[in-house]
């Protein structure tokens, strides 16, 4: 979880908001209106989502707050199934990691409690986003550390502003990685680099991280907003049913055998191909015109 102590080179976050302290020690969330502060869910009518981390202050770290309000936000987009999501963090850096002004407050079992319950909802949000058809932008920034590198690998694509750097920051203060970081970053940058990059903390820049496959491409970073904008809405105006197969498709992938993936592309591809996804894109590549594949709902 962490990302805000030594090895990623920053201070610990202190936590943001009236009773922090109290919550700290029980582990106690507030109400899902307060959650709203720390993430921020807008669903489009044209079914484009946009989560925003809003605890930019503190370098958008991740206190039990900010876990659980990324799970509601993760639940928002699969009950109104939307078509895109697009993650962003406000402030000068997209994700610092975990807050350890918070959990410095704990020590022990409380510790270790609280530190489930964190991970718990964070992990629970992963999935739900990992789960829906829909596709995931996430536009990144400044200083991306610890639970932060864990969010940004977790988008389908990651657009990363010429500033941002990334630090895995867990071992620096006796961590061990969360966020799916362990999972996600071999498979990324490969299993040597992804334990160089975990047990030395070095920074990583930009144009490493695009050259070594942590994030999709680099854009200026007065440019960042827009070209996330843009990915996002050419996302949202695709064959959603197809993404999600597609994603699957790419997660199963890795660990399943060439006879076994084979005959579950063929299984996919015929399903997509029957469905009103399948017949609008054949339609309009006959007709010669653009696709519209709005106008069939989403099933995310």
């Amino acid at each position: 979880m962490t990302g805000a102590g030594p090895g990623a080179g920053h201070p610990a976050t202190a936590d943001v908001g009236a009773g922090a302290a109290d919550r700290a020690k029980t582990g106690v969330s507030r109400p899902a209106a307060d959650r709203a502060r720390s993430v921020g869910v807008e669903i489009q009518d044209d079914g484009l989502a946009r989560v925003t981390l809003r605890r930019g202050q503190a370098g958008n770290a991740i206190d039990l707050e900010t876990a659980r309000g990324l799970l509601d936000a993760a639940r928002a987009c699969e009950r109104a199934a939307v078509r895109a999501v697009l993650l962003t963090g406000e402030g000068k850096s997209f994700c610092v990691g975990g807050d350890l002004g918070e959990f410095s407050r704990l020590s022990g079992e409380a510790l270790e409690k609280h530190l489930v319950a964190v991970t718990d909802a964070l992990h629970d949000a992963l999935r739900t986003f990992a789960s829906i058809d829909a596709p995931m932008v996430a536009a990144v920034q400044g200083a991306v550390a610890g639970a932060g590198i864990g969010l940004a690998a977790a988008a389908d694509v990651t657009l990363a502003a010429d500033n941002v750097t990334f630090t895995a920051a867990y071992t620096g203060v006796g961590y061990s990685p969360d966020a799916g970081v362990s999972w996600r970053l071999p498979r990324l940058v490969g299993p040597k680099r992804a334990v160089e990059l975990l047990l030395t903390n070095r920074r990583v820049p930009a144009a490493e991280a695009a050259t070594i496959g942590l994030v999709s491409r680099v854009v200026a970073f007065g440019e960042l907003a827009a070209e996330a904008e843009r990915t996002a809405e050419a996302l949202r105006r695709g064959p959603t049913s197809a993404f999600g197969a597609t994603r699957r498709l790419v997660a199963s992938g890795q660990t399943a055998d060439l006879t076994r993936h084979l005959d579950e592309e063929a299984r996919a591809l015929a399903a997509a191909a029957a469905s009103d996804e399948g017949r609008e894109g054949v339609a309009a590549f006959l007709d010669k015109r653009g696709p519209d594949f709005t106008r069939i709902p989403s099933r995310s």
